[in-house]
């Protein structure tokens, strides 16, 4: 799937004070990387013509995580808001972009698919505007959609809700694709007649529905997905949520384990087939683990390229070796 005409803007300009850190959101690593890191990978299965950051919060340190992604900068010297982000990247969004997607840069839970499927549902609808929705048992702290028979009518922010409309638990993921044009000349519309004093995002959709432009939804039914990640708990939750996907997939790959909640696989190492995985082992740092091994309980690896039938007994640290093929190390075994 090719999309010339498609870029992409991540928001990655907060503080996140809510994570009760000195270090930028966006920073905090989640099962092996910064969080934004799952982000940028997201989106590089719809082939955008650009991709897009908004930095400010420790802008520098933001583009040194980032310098291995090709990626353009915008930078938001004062934290005005969503929509006072997006506006600032309308310089540097190319001139022949006909859609412009936005992301949050802490849903690193996203999956490329879900994305796929939005932007071609908004292209196929032929929609101005198409914001991605999900359902929460418990909605607190996110806007709340505005329906009529179905059709999106606006987003109400948690903070500007009234009693009824709190009871509203369809929710804003934070994920927009837009015409570009209009996307730029509303967002120089929108005020800052908010409890937040912001230019809010969320308000081009009340501007898209009062002139009559064709406002659509994508609904994932996984709210684990859209999670943002707003604090040390929902940080936790994310990371154990990749640490599960990544341990499904090697066992659909024929890797066994016990205890799969336990066990923490890097995503660039490898494990052979038929290999067993004992609780509370921790692979990483590309190790690579050969076919019809044995990996005892509490064992680690760093960096290590275990040959095939190999038996690593119980809390063994192994860091930087190579182990040959038909080996046996004894419980507690070390090489450094």
């Amino acid at each position: 799937m090719t999309s010339p005409q498609l870029s992409i803007i991540i928001l990655a300009a907060g503080k996140g004070t809510r994570m009760k850190s000195e270090k930028a959101k966006v920073l905090h690593e989640v099962f092996y990387a910064p969080m934004v890191h799952y982000v940028l990978n997201a989106v590089i299965p719809l082939k955008p013509e650009q991709t897009v950051a908004i930095v400010g919060h420790q802008q520098s340190a933001v583009k040194q995580v980032l310098k291995k992604f090709e990626v353009d900068f915008a930078v938001q010297d004062q934290q005005l808001g969503t929509g006072h982000a997006v506006l600032i990247a309308e310089n540097i969004v190319k001139e022949d972009t006909d859609t412009v997607m936005i992301l949050c840069g802490d849903t690193p839970l996203i999956r490329s698919d879900t994305l796929v499927r939005m932007y071609r549902a908004h292209k196929e609808r032929k929609a101005t505007l198409t914001l991605m929705t999900t359902f929460l048992a418990d909605p607190t702290n996110y806007g709340r959609i505005l329906s009529i028979g179905g059709k999106v009518r606006g987003i109400v922010e948690q903070k500007d809700a009234d009693p009824e409309q709190l009871l509203i638990n369809e929710i804003n993921a934070g994920i927009y694709c837009v015409d570009k044009e209009f996307l730029f000349s509303a967002l120089k519309m929108v005020g800052t007649d908010n409890s937040q004093n912001e230019v809010y995002l969320t308000d081009i959709v009340r501007l898209a529905v009062e002139s009559n432009f064709p406002v659509e939804k994508v609904t994932t039914i996984d709210p684990l997905e859209v999670l943002g990640v707003n604090s040390r708990l929902e940080l936790a939750e994310a990371h154990r949520e990749l640490q599960l996907r990544r341990n499904r997939e090697l066992m659909m790959q024929g890797v066994s384990m016990y205890g799969p909640e336990t066990i923490s696989i890097s995503p660039e190492s490898t494990i052979g087939k038929d290999t067993l995985l004992e609780a509370c082992v921790r692979i990483s740092d590309g190790s690579t683990i050969g076919e019809s091994c044995t990996v005892g309980q509490g064992t680690i690896l760093i960096n290590c390229r275990i040959g095939n039938n190999v038996q690593i007994g119980p809390y063994s640290y192994l860091s930087d070796i190579t182990v040959d093929s038909l080996s046996t190390l004894a419980a507690y075994s070390r090489n450094c």
